[in-house]
């Protein structure tokens, strides 16, 4: 089930929704278009996503270090919520 986020995280998830879609990115990609130096508010970001079942994160095959992030659909995520 989808769980409403903080404002703080909704326009982050806004900005890479707006930039991104339904593409796959990286934590370097977010970090350029957050305009964010720390990386680990971007963690915490990520992490909250992922528990509030907003982001879909999978390792990637030839460095199992690396994530490759995936943003749900809003409309689904409403749909979810209701």
């Amino acid at each position: 089930m989808v769980k409403p986020l903080p404002k703080w995280e909704m326009v982050k998830y806004s900005i890479l929704w707006k930039h991104f879609g339904k593409k796959e990115f990286t934590n370097e990609a977010a970090l350029k278009v957050l305009k964010e130096k720390d990386r680990h508010i971007l963690s915490v970001l990520f992490y909250d996503l992922k528990k509030a079942g907003w982001i879909q994160i999978e390792r990637e095959e030839k460095d199992q270090r690396k994530k490759k992030y995936r943003l749900k659909e809003p409309n689904e995520l409403i749909k979810e919520m209701s």
